[in-house]
């Protein structure tokens, strides 16, 4: 069994955060030869029943043959804490795009910039290491400060998907945002 300090977990840095990177690779090795404890380690879980969704999210298949992901667990540099997740889904590698998610997880994180300061360094990470020419990120019509935040980088509002997504039991419409590497100042 493997402990988490032996995986290859790569992070890279922002001023304020630590952006810990996991892949479908990394999730593999995590389940397959580590021990619970390690597991809760790696994910930096607080309780077993978030790393038993995270388990069902893998045995049901994170990537496919033509499709992958890259996500990073944000830490905050000055407490140690996991306060987020921010990365790329839905990325069709050989069409050089994928879907942008975040969230934070708790309100105490809001409002403070950490968001604005991860999605700047994925998006870099984005086009320039795993080479996309297009982001794409869909949003609720109700979440503002979501499409402000991509709307800073640059995303443009290319359409509205009615009834496209479920959320609790109740089917929502999203707002498409894209981003073109051309259009990002790299």
């Amino acid at each position: 069994m493997l402990n988490h300090s032996m995986l290859p977990i790569e992070e890279i840095e922002t001023n304020r955060l630590r952006l810990r990177k996991f892949t479908p690779e990394l999730y593999k090795q995590v389940f397959e030869q580590c021990s619970k404890e390690a597991q809760m380690q790696v994910f930096a879980f607080t309780e077993e029943a978030m790393l038993e969704k995270e388990k069902e999210k893998y045995h049901k298949g994170l990537a496919t043959h033509n499709r992958s992901f890259v996500n990073f667990k944000l830490f905050e540099k000055s407490s140690g804490l996991h306060i987020g997740n921010c990365g790329f889904h839905t990325w069709y590698t050989e069409h050089f795009r994928a879907e942008i998610g975040y969230d934070l997880l708790s309100d105490t994180y809001k409002n403070k910039g950490f968001m604005t300061e991860a999605l700047q360094r994925i998006l870099h990470y984005g086009f320039t290491e795993m080479k996309l020419n297009r982001v794409e990120a869909l949003i609720g019509p109700a979440n503002i400060p979501s499409q402000k935040l991509v709307q800073k980088f640059g995303f443009s509002k290319e359409g509205y998907l009615r009834e496209h997504y479920c959320k609790n039991g109740d089917i929502q419409d999203s707002i498409f945002f894209a981003l073109l590497k051309r259009e990002y100042a790299l």
